[in-house]
C-alpha cells in the first residue's frame, strides 16, 4: 500500500524531521499533540495538525486514540520517529490489521526484537559472538550467583532502551540495591522490571551499524556510528564513522549486522549495537537491536549524504534497494567526520547528578555556517515542558576533513556559539568534554565519562563567542537567573522549588507571617504541594498571581525578615483513630460479601459433600494473618444480562481468590516462607474460568513470575466458562493464561492441589504444574462429560472421567492424598524443601542399614524402608508412587538438608529401568536442577530393561533424555551404591559416569560390571557352556563362572581401581552426605 498521508506519531525535533523529509517526497504529513503541547513546534510543521486528548508521555502512547485518528483523517501511514511507539510490535500489529502502512520493521520483527533475550538468543543461534550471560528473566540469587562467576556485571531492563534499567555491578554488598533501583527504574520507565544480566567490559567501546533492507532478503550497510561517550549509558555524543577504528573490526560487525538482518528478512531501517572489548581488542559482542530509525541517524546522513528518513518512506511505500539504485557498492563512502552533540536542558551538581531544568527560554539562537545543522524544536519565549525528555537540541557538525581533531575544534566553536539563554543546559559540559585530551586522542571508553564526571563538570568552560546586547531590559549574555539577583537587607527571596502552575497565593503584601505557615499551593506533576515559609517575618511584595506558570526557583514573594522566630502552630484536631470514614465503610461492606461467613448456604453444601471452601483452605495453607488477597473486587463479565447486585451477590472475586501470604513460617525466615496463591471457588459457576478470572490470573502470574514467588493452585473447576457477554470474542483463543502459567516453568515452583472435579482448563493448568497433588475422590480429564458428549464419544458420567485410579498410574497424579486437609499438608512440606534447611531434626538408628540388604544376593527387599531410615525422620515425600514403580523419585532431608532422590525399587523388575522409569527420572533431576537441590541416587539396577516390548514405549529416546538430565545437572550430585550396579543403567544413576558426582561409594554389599554377571557369563563363555554336554555339569560350570565374576565385580575390587570413591559402613551413609554437602557449599 502506497503511503499518501502521514500521521507522525511523535513530537518535537524527530516530528519536525519526518515532515520535511515527507514534503520533499510530496507525503502530505499530520502531526499530533497532547494538551500540554499546544506551543509545541512540531504542531505547525506538518500539513495538518490534530489535538490528543491528554498530557504528557500517556498522551503519545495512546495506541487506540492515535489509530482513530488516522482512520478519521484518512492517513495511510504512521512515523512513530524514535521512543513512543517506535519499538511496539502489538502498535505495529494493530496497523497491519487497520492497513494503514507502520514506517518500520513488521511486528513480527519488532516482538523478536524487542525482546532483549529472544534478540540474543538468536545471534547465538547464528553462530555470531555475544557476552556471556544469564539467558533468562534473572532474579537477585541469579546476579549473586552470576556476579561471584564473573567479577563484575551488567543488570539490564528487558525492555526498552535510552540508558534506562540498566547499572553496573561490581560488589555484592552493593548488588541488592542497584538490582532493585534497576528493577524499579526499569518498571517505572517501560512498565516491565524484568531484568537479565550480562558480563561487563569496563573498557569497551560501543559501535552501531546502520543497516537497510527491503524486506527480500536484500540487505546495505551504511556504515558505522561510535556511540562510546555516555553518561550512566545515556548517549551524550555520537561520531561517524567511528574514529580510528580496525578495518577487520569493521568488516566483522558489518558482516554480523548483514547476517542478522538477512535472517530476519528486515525491512526498513535498522541498527544493530557492538562492544568492542578494549582489553583483548579482537573480541566484538553484539549487544542489542533498534529496529527504528535512531536518534543519532543525523550523522549518517551527514558523511553518506542519504536521506534516512526519505529511505524509510519509500521503502514502505514498496521500494526495493535495487528500485532506489543502492547496492553496497553505490553507497557513499564516508567523507571526512561527522559528530551529534546533545544539548539538554538540565542542572548538574558537582558530582555530575543531573536533575531537568525548567523555564521559559528568553533566546534561543543556534550556531550556523558551513557543516553546521541543527535538529531542534526549541524556539525563543518557548516553556519548557517538564512532562517531556529533556533534550533541547542536537547539534551536528560536520568536517570534510580526514584530521579527527579538526571536528573537534569546529564543534567546540560551534557550542561556543550556541545561545540559549533563560534556562540552564549542558553546554559547559559538553565543551569541557570535547577539549579533554583522551577525547582529541579517542582513547575513551563507555565508562570515561562517568570515571572523570567530577572533573568535567567542575572545569571552566571556555568563553561564549557572544556579543552582549539589549533586548529591552535583558541583556542576554549577563542575563540572571532571580537566584542572582541583589535584595536589600533583610529582605528574603521565598521561590518555587520545582516548575508547576500556582493555585492559591494565601497572605497579601503587608501581612505578617510565622515560620511554616502555608503561604502558597502549587500542583507539578499532577500532585498538590503545600509550600510553606522557612522564616517568620512581612510580606514585602507578591511577584506571581494564582493560575500563573513558575519556573523551578523562580522568586514568588519577598519577605522582609523578622527577628522573632515564632513557630505558626496548626490547632490540634483531635481525630477517633477507630472512625471508619464513608468510603473505607463501602470497601468494608463490599468485601464481605465474599467471606464465607456471608455464603452459608454454598458453605454448608460444600461441607455435606466433605469438601472444604477455597478460603479454608487458603487460610489452612497461610501462616495466620499473612495472606492479603489481590482482585477480590472482580466480578463475572455478565454486566449486559445480570444487575451488578446480582453479580455481587453471585460472583464474588470471579470465582478465582488470588493472593499473597507466608507459609512454614514457623521454621524458615519470612523471605523464604513467603508465597503465592490461586484458588478456583467451585461455589462460583463451578470454579469455570471467566474473563475477569482470567484478567487476574494474568496479571497476578506476571507479577509472581517477576518476583519469583512459589505458587500453589487450587485448581478444581470446570474450565471455560460461557455467557461471558461483556467480553467481544468469538473463541477466546487469543487468551493468555495457559502461555503465561506454562512460562513459568524453571522460574519458580508450581503446586496443583485438586479435590473433586477438574476438567477442561482447569486440568491444562493442573497438568503444566511440577508437583500434582489429588485427593482420592478427583476426576481430571481434558474435557469433562459435556464436552465428551458433544464430540459424539459417549455419555459418561463425571465420575468416569480421569479417576485417580487411572491418573495415578499414568503419572498425572504425583501425590494421592485422601482429602483436602491432608493435600494442603503435603503441599505445606512441598513447599518447605524450596524454602531451605531446617535446625531440628532426627534421625533413625542407622545401623538398621547394616541389614536392609539381604545376604542372599538374588533376594529382594523393601527400598522404602531402606530410604525411611536413611532419610531425617518424617521428611519423605514420595512422587508418582504409582507410575513407573522400578524408580522411587523423593524429596528427603539429611540433617534437615533438602535433596532429591532416585532410587532402584529391586521389587520392580529387579531394578530395571524400563522407558516410564527412565522419563520419571528425567523429570525430577530436571525439576531439582531447576529449583538447585542437590540430588542423591541409590543405586541397585542391572542395567536398563531389555526386548523387544519395552522398544515399543520408545526407551532409547527415554533413556537418551535421562542421561541428558544426567549430564546437565549444575547440582551437588552424590551416588550410593546399594548392591547391583551394572551397564548403562547404573551409570544413569550416576549421573552419566561413576566420575560425574561428588562422590560415587558403595556399600559392602555392592557388585558391578559391564553388565548384569548372569548375561555377561551367558554372552561372554557361550561356546565353552555349549561344549558340555551334562546339563548338571553345564550348570556346575555356569555357577563358577559366575562366582568368579561376582569376586572380580565386588566393591571392594572395584575401589581398588578407583573406579568408585569408598566402600563404607552404610551407618556412615548420612556422614558422607553431609560431608559432600558442606564441600559444596
Amino acid at each position: 500500500m502506497k503511503v499518501s498521508k502521514l500521521l507522525i506519531a511523535n513530537r518535537g525535533e524527530v516530528s519536525l524531521r519526518i515532515s520535511r523529509a515527507a514534503a520533499e517526497l510530496e507525503i502530505q504529513s499530520v502531526s499530533i499533540y497532547s494538551e500540554d503541547d499546544q506551543n509545541s513546534r512540531h504542531r505547525l510543521a506538518a500539513d495538518q495538525a490534530l489535538p490528543l486528548r491528554g498530557k504528557g508521555v500517556p498522551s503519545y502512547m495512546d495506541q487506540e486514540q492515535i489509530l482513530k485518528l488516522a482512520k478519521e483523517n484518512h492517513c495511510d501511514g504512521i512515523h512513530p520517529g524514535y521512543g513512543f511507539l517506535s519499538e511496539n510490535h502489538e502498535f505495529a500489529e494493530k496497523c497491519e490489521k487497520s492497513n494503514i502502512g507502520f514506517i518500520g520493521p513488521n511486528s513480527s520483527t519488532l516482538r523478536m526484537l524487542g525482546d532483549k533475550l529472544e534478540a540474543i538468543r538468536l545471534v547465538e543461534e547464528l553462530g555470531l559472538p555475544v557476552l556471556p550471560g544469564i539467558r533468562k528473566v534473572a532474579s537477585l540469587e541469579d546476579a549473586k550467583e552470576f556476579l561471584s562467576e564473573q567479577g563484575s556485571i551488567m543488570i539490564k531492563a528487558l525492555a526498552g532502551g535510552g540508558g534506562r534499567g540498566i547499572r553496573v555491578a561490581t560488589k555484592r554488598e552493593e548488588l541488592e540495591e542497584l538490582f532493585k533501583t534497576c528493577s524499579e527504574e526499569a518498571r517505572a520507565a517501560f512498565g516491565n522490571s524484568n531484568v537479565y544480566l550480562e558480563k561487563f567490559l569496563p573498557k569497551a567501546r560501543h559501535i552501531e551499524v546502520q543497516i537497510l533492507g527491503d524486506g527480500t532478503g536484500d540487505i546495505v550497510h551504511l556504515w558505522e556510528r561510535d556511540c562510546s561517550l555516555q553518561r550512566r549509558n545515556q548517549k551524550l555524543v555520537e561520531i561517524a564513522p567511528a574514529p580510528f577504528l580496525p578495518s577487520q573490526i569493521r568488516e566483522k560487525i558489518y558482516s554480523y549486522s548483514k547476517t542478522i538482518a538477512k535472517h530476519l528478512q528486515y525491512k526498513n531501517l535498522g541498527t544493530f549495537e557492538f562492544l568492542l572489548d578494549l582489553e583483548d581488542p579482537k573480541n566484538v559482542y553484539f549487544m542489542e537491536a533498534n529496529p527504528r530509525l535512531q536518534v543519532e541517524h543525523t550523522v549518517t546522513e551527514e558523511v553518506t549524504g542519504l536521506d534516512l528518513v526519505q529511505l524509510q518512506l519509500q521503502i514502505a511505500n514498496g521500494k526495493s534497494l535495487k528500485d532506489l539504485s543502492l547496492t553496497q557498492e553505490s553507497i557513499p563512502s564516508p567523507k571526512g567526520y561527522a559528530v551529534q552533540i546533545r544539548i539538554n536542558s538540565e542542572i548538574m551538581d558537582e558530582k555530575g547528578n543531573t536533575r531537568p531544568s525548567s523555564g521559559n527560554i528568553r533566546l534561543f539562537e543556534p550556531s550556523s555556517g558551513p557543516g553546521i545543522r541543527v535538529d531542534s524544536a526549541a524556539y525563543s519565549g518557548y516553556d519548557l515542558n517538564p512532562n517531556y525528555d529533556s533534550l533541547l537540541a542536537k547539534l551536528i557538525v560536520r568536517s570534510r576533513s580526514e584530521n579527527f581533531t579538526n571536528l573537534l575544534s569546529s564543534s567546540l566553536r560551534a557550542l561556543e556559539e550556541f545561545r540559549i539563554v533563560g534556562v540552564p543546559t549542558n553546554i559547559g559540559f559538553l565543551q569541557n568534554l570535547l577539549r579533554s585530551k583522551e577525547v582529541r586522542e579517542y582513547s575513551i571508553h563507555t565508562q570515561f565519562i562517568q570515571e572523570r564526571i567530577s572533573e568535567l563538570v567542575q572545569a571552566k568552560p571556555s568563553d561564549s563567542k557572544q556579543f552582549p546586547f539589549e533586548v529591552g531590559s535583558l541583556t542576554l549574555s549577563k542575563s540572571k537567573s532571580d537566584a542572582d539577583e541583589i535584595f536589600a537587607d533583610g529582605i528574603v527571596r521565598f521561590a518555587s522549588p520545582m516548575a508547576g502552575r500556582l493555585m492559591e497565593i494565601l497572605p497579601s503584601e503587608g501581612d505578617y507571617i510565622r515560620k511554616g505557615q502555608k503561604l502558597a499551593l502549587l500542583s507539578s506533576m499532577k500532585m498538590e504541594h503545600v509550600l510553606s515559609s522557612e522564616i517568620s517575618g512581612y510580606v514585602e511584595s507578591i511577584l506571581v498571581s494564582a493560575e500563573d506558570t513558575v519556573s523551578e526557583s523562580q522568586t514568588l514573594l519577598l519577605i522582609r525578615k523578622s527577628d522573632q522566630e515564632e513557630e505558626h502552630h496548626t490547632e490540634d484536631v483531635s481525630v477517633d483513630p477507630d472512625r471508619i470514614r464513608v468510603d473505607l465503610q463501602e470497601v468494608k461492606d463490599r468485601l464481605s460479601i465474599n467471606e464465607d461467613a456471608a455464603r452459608s448456604q454454598a458453605v454448608s453444601k460444600r461441607h455435606k459433600r466433605g469438601q472444604r471452601t477455597a478460603r479454608e483452605n487458603i487460610a489452612d495453607l497461610c501462616d495466620p494473618g499473612s495472606f492479603v488477597e489481590y482482585g477480590a473486587l472482580a466480578l463475572a463479565a455478565q454486566r449486559r444480562r445480570r444487575t451488578l447486585e446480582e453479580l455481587i451477590k453471585l460472583s464474588p472475586a470471579d470465582g478465582l481468590v488470588a493472593g499473597l501470604g507466608t507459609t512454614n513460617g514457623d521454621l524458615f525466615e519470612p523471605h523464604r516462607s513467603r508465597i503465592s496463591v490461586l484458588a478456583y471457588d467451585y461455589t462460583v459457576f463451578m470454579g469455570t474460568q471467566g474473563a475477569m478470572n482470567h484478567k487476574k490470573t494474568d496479571r497476578f502470574l506476571q507479577m509472581i513470575k517477576e518476583q519469583r514467588l512459589p505458587l500453589v493452585f487450587f485448581t478444581e473447576g470446570g474450565g471455560g466458562r460461557p455467557g461471558e457477554v461483556d467480553v467481544p470474542a468469538v473463541a477466546g483463543l487469543d487468551l493468555h493464561t495457559f502461555r503465561q502459567y506454562a512460562s513459568l516453568k524453571g522460574i519458580l515452583p508450581r503446586i496443583a492441589v485438586n479435590a473433586g472435579r477438574c476438567f477442561a482448563g482447569n486440568a491444562a493448568l493442573f497438568g503444566a504444574s511440577d508437583i500434582r497433588i489429588a485427593t482420592e475422590d478427583s476426576n481430571i480429564g481434558m474435557g469433562g462429560p459435556v464436552m465428551v458428549k458433544g464430540g459424539g464419544l459417549g455419555s459418561f458420567s463425571a465420575e468416569e472421567i480421569g479417576p485417580t485410579s487411572v491418573q495415578t498410574r499414568n503419572g498425572v497424579i504425583d501425590i494421592l492424598v485422601k482429602n483436602e486437609l491432608e493435600g494442603v499438608r503435603i503441599a505445606k512440606q512441598a513447599l518447605s524443601y524450596f524454602q531451605g534447611n531446617l535446625q531440628k531434626f532426627e534421625s533413625s538408628d542407622q545401623r538398621a542399614l547394616r541389614n536392609s540388604i539381604p545376604e542372599n544376593r538374588l533376594r529382594s527387599y523393601d527400598i522404602r524402608k531402606l530410604i525411611e531410615v536413611l532419610a531425617d525422620k518424617h521428611s519423605v515425600l514420595e512422587l508418582q508412587r504409582e507410575y513407573a514403580k522400578g524408580i522411587v523419585t523423593s524429596f528427603i532431608r539429611v540433617e534437615g538438608r533438602a535433596l532429591g532422590l532416585v532410587a532402584n525399587d529391586p521389587t520392580h523388575l529387579g531394578g530395571a529401568i524400563d522407558a516410564e522409569g527412565a522419563e520419571k527420572s528425567a523429570r525430577f533431576l530436571d525439576f531439582c536442577n531447576t529449583f538447585k537441590i542437590p540430588v542423591l541416587f541409590l543405586c541397585d539396577t542391572p542395567g536398563f530393561m531389555v526386548g523387544p516390548d519395552v522398544e515399543k514405549k520408545g526407551l532409547v529416546r527415554k533413556a537418551a533424555e535421562l542421561f541428558g538430565a544426567g549430564a546437565s545437572l549444575r547440582v551437588p550430585v552424590f551416588t550410593i551404591i546399594l548392591r547391583k550396579g551394572y551397564g548403562l543403567g547404573a551409570m544413569a544413576m550416576a549421573a552419566g559416569s561413576f566420575h560425574a558426582p561428588v562422590f560415587t561409594i558403595s556399600w559392602p554389599t555392592g557388585e558391578f560390571g559391564a553388565m548384569g554377571i548372569e548375561g555377561e557369563i551367558r554372552t561372554g563363555f557361550q561356546k565353552e557352556l555349549a561344549e558340555v554336554k551334562d546339563w548338571k555339569e553345564r550348570q556346575l560350570l555356569f555357577e563358577r563362572l559366575v562366582a568368579e565374576a561376582y569376586e572380580r565385580g565386588k566393591a571392594i575390587n572395584m575401589a581398588s581401581y578407583l573406579e568408585i570413591d569408598a566402600v563404607i559402613d552404610p551407618v556412615d551413609s548420612r556422614k558422607w552426605i553431609v560431608r559432600g554437602l558442606d564441600s559444596c557449599d
